[in-house]
């Protein structure tokens, strides 16, 4: 049996329901946003029903809206009355069968259909201290009971409302194509011949919880000693304002001593888990759109990046792998060098299975 959400107005007039509240972009594009509203028509003096989906960008919290300023924006909005029917779109999808079937002779279908260009869900996890609803993207489905559609001058009380959050959201592609490879080859002062540092991963896409095996291949012809191998999974998160601009944050480090003298060679691979719960004091991490406080996880890579100008939040990761390299005696340490190389890294999760309505 598949779960209904639903959630009822204060007022006890109309009734939200929804199937599910994670969507799917398959990047060319979306599925439709459809549920119902059970509406009695004792209670509306008159007034019509009207259920809007609408996509916000929040870069401030509850607690800092003073003055008429708001911290919330809205990137995309779409109205649809729902009662009367206006006799549009008669056709309805399974889903809506479903919770018609459900909710009696009071429901009423409803459906949106997202552009392509919208970010996904996902939220910058707040500091310890910090409070009110964290900077985002977010998707809420709202029923009302209003006059007219979007009158600025009308008055929607909370008790003629209720809303339900959800999530768009992006899954693994089914193929999973061979990992990428990168090297360079770095020349030392005082040394001849190079160290050469190539990396690659065995396979293009990672889920989330998975061990992901970086495979290291050193040639060290100098006369330096690597005494020190690390492996880091960053994060890059561009929120997209008023400008675009990038954070980067270690979500993974593993330090391996392992040794790698002057004229020798390295053919190892290297294991290490990126988790949210290894991160849970990070402020600023990039996670999946939670609903309510339920757990998430670090968020997915994102797929599609839409139109430059368009606001939101944009995920993606990278492997780095870095040697330390130093000359023997006691200066050794003062005269260490770096080489390092980096490979673009997908995080995403899998594609569950479907669940059939009964």
């Amino acid at each position: 049996m598949s779960k209904v959400f639903k959630k009822t107005s204060g007022n006890g007039n109309i009734t939200l329901y929804l199937g599910k509240r994670d969507f799917v972009d398959h990047v060319d594009s979306v599925e439709v946003v459809d549920g119902a509203v059970k509406v009695d028509p004792s209670g509306l003096n008159g007034r019509k029903v009207y259920v809007y989906l609408a996509c916000a960008f929040r870069y401030g919290s509850d607690d800092l809206d003073v003055m008429g300023l708001s911290f919330r924006r809205d990137i995309w909005i779409q109205r649809v009355q729902v009662y009367p029917p206006t006799g549009e779109n008669t056709a309805k999808t399974p889903m809506q069968e479903f919770l018609l079937k459900k909710i009696g002779e009071q429901g009423y279908p409803f459906s949106f259909q997202m552009p392509t260009d919208l970010p996904c869900s996902v939220s910058l996890q707040p500091g310890p201290n910090d409070s009110g609803k964290a900077c985002g993207v977010d998707f809420e489905v709202k029923a009302y009971l209003a006059n007219a559609p979007n009158n600025v001058d009308e008055v929607i009380e909370k008790k003629d409302t209720c809303r339900l959050m959800i999530r768009k959201i992006q899954f693994a592609p089914v193929t999973n194509k061979p990992g990428p490879k990168a090297d360079i080859t770095k020349q030392f002062m005082m040394s001849d011949k190079p160290i050469q540092l190539e990396a690659s991963l065995d396979k293009e896409i990672y889920y989330h919880g998975q061990q992901i095996t970086v495979n290291v291949k050193i040639n060290n012809e100098t006369n330096k000693v690597v005494k020190k191998i690390t492996v880091s999974v960053e994060q890059l998160t561009s929120v997209v304002l008023y400008s675009s601009d990038t954070y980067t944050k270690a979500v993974c480090t593993e330090e391996f001593s392992e040794t790698v003298n002057s004229n020798s060679k390295l053919d190892k691979s290297f294991q290490l888990t990126p988790l949210l719960s290894n991160n849970k004091e990070k402020r600023g991490i990039s996670v999946n759109g939670r609903l309510k406080d339920e757990d998430t996880h670090l968020a997915s890579t994102t797929l599609s990046q839409g139109e430059k100008e368009m606001q939101g939040i944009i995920v993606s990761y990278k492997v780095k792998v870095n040697l330390m390299a130093s000359s023997g005696g006691l200066l050794g340490g003062l005269t260490g060098s770096d080489v390092t190389v980096e490979l673009p890294l997908t995080l995403m999760t899998p594609k569950p299975e479907e669940v059939t309505l009964e």
